[in-house]
């Protein structure tokens, strides 16, 4: 597992609860240490142990902790990079879904050794969407909750009432509803692609 995963894990309790929270929670899943370089690979099942050692401390199930992580990378201050990244896939909603097939690919140029879930976006009908969100390599990391709460937050940003679902998963794959009901139900989030540049 790429360190970025784990070192979002880390900046999203940190950020949301605070620094002893964390420590508290690397103390459960037996990390020695607590600060997770996010430059190396780790071993998917410390991944595993971080996340089962945070859902308990925070008495929630592990998809909702998920779910809290996805809308964190998005809407964090901390994230502006990755809201730039994602906002840049198009100037609406619709033209966001239509371009995450190839977020992967995009996020490999920046970091070569991060491997993100495939993501295969299916329309059904006008305003009905389905996104398949399969393991990477055919693994069996389940991150479908991540962009469940990642593609709210993203609704959100856009201003688009949205009704999302997670399906459930078949084999390595997970699948997340999309209705939009919408599109223009609120004023999006200013967004400048330049934003920092000079």
């Amino acid at each position: 597992m790429h360190g970025l995963v784990n070192r979002a894990i880390e900046r999203f309790t940190c950020d949301t609860y605070d620094e002893k929270f964390w420590y508290d929670v690397c103390a459960r899943a037996g990390l020695g240490a607590c600060a997770l370089e996010a430059m190396l690979i780790f071993d998917s099942t410390v991944t595993e142990r971080v996340l089962g050692a945070l859902a308990r401390e925070l008495g929630k199930d592990r998809d909702e902790v998920l779910e809290d992580i996805g809308t964190f990378l998005v809407s964090a201050r901390a994230s502006g990079g990755l809201r730039r990244l994602l906002r840049f896939s198009g100037t609406d909603f619709v033209d966001f879904l239509h371009s995450l097939d190839d977020l992967p690919a995009r996020a490999r140029l920046a970091v070569p050794d991060l491997m993100l879930p495939q993501l295969e976006l299916h329309e059904h009908a006008a305003h009905c969407y389905s996104l398949s969100v399969r393991a990477a390599d055919g693994g069996h990391d389940r991150y479908g909750h991540v962009m469940l709460g990642l593609l709210r937050a993203m609704a959100d940003d856009y201003g688009t009432l949205a009704m999302l679902e997670h399906k459930g998963a078949r084999g390595t794959e997970e699948v997340i509803g999309i209705t939009l009901l919408e599109a223009a139900f609120a004023e999006g989030r200013a967004f400048d692609l330049g934003a920092g540049a000079r």
